[in-house]
């Protein structure tokens, strides 16, 4: 029996691996679904002396955005944004992350800005906090401020009407 044990193993292994190559790298699993947003205080961006907080939030549903002038990904949703902030259906909050050269106060007045408050992550100790692995990443967040739901990637109007919307719909927005 002893012989069979690392064939045995072996095959334990094959079927992991074999498993991951059918999930969806965009379904990242959150530890912090369904537990509260972890808490910062951050300045906003082109108003250093106005300051957000996920406290500021409480008793809406709303969405935390994470995104960087610099993200290519993040300029593709920008438009998405647009229109979902114009239908007013759930405030944005829109993470600035790691922007170090200090271009989204200029990119937001020059294309418009979606977003209900702009907090500014420059360390980018927010992100971490939260678990950002990359740039776009979107969070729901309900009226108690618990993590709903994350989603990677750009939100297109089809991840809006499949999958985002049907979350703000159970949690009453």
């Amino acid at each position: 029996m002893k012989r069979w044990l690392p064939v045995i193993v072996f095959f334990i292994l094959v079927g992991f691996f074999a498993k991951g190559l059918f999930l969806n790298p965009r379904e990242v699993p959150s530890p912090f679904i369904g537990k509260p947003a972890p808490a910062f205080t951050l300045p906003l961006v082109g108003n250093e002396a106005q300051s957000f907080s996920p406290s500021d939030m409480r008793g809406k549903v709303w969405l935390m955005n994470v995104w960087a002038p610099w993200c290519v990904s993040c300029r593709q949703e920008h438009p998405v944004l647009m229109s979902l902030a114009r239908g007013q259906s759930v405030p944005i909050i829109g993470l600035n992350w790691k922007d170090k050269d200090r271009e989204a106060a200029m990119l937001l007045s020059t294309q418009g800005s979606p977003y209900y408050a702009v907090p500014d992550d420059l360390s980018g100790k927010v992100g971490i906090d939260y678990g950002v692995t990359g740039t776009p990443e979107t969070y729901v967040i309900d009226r108690q401020g618990i993590v709903r739901m994350k989603h990677v990637g750009p939100i297109d109007m089809d991840v809006w009407k499949k999958k985002i919307e049907p979350k703000l719909k159970e949690l009453g927005a």
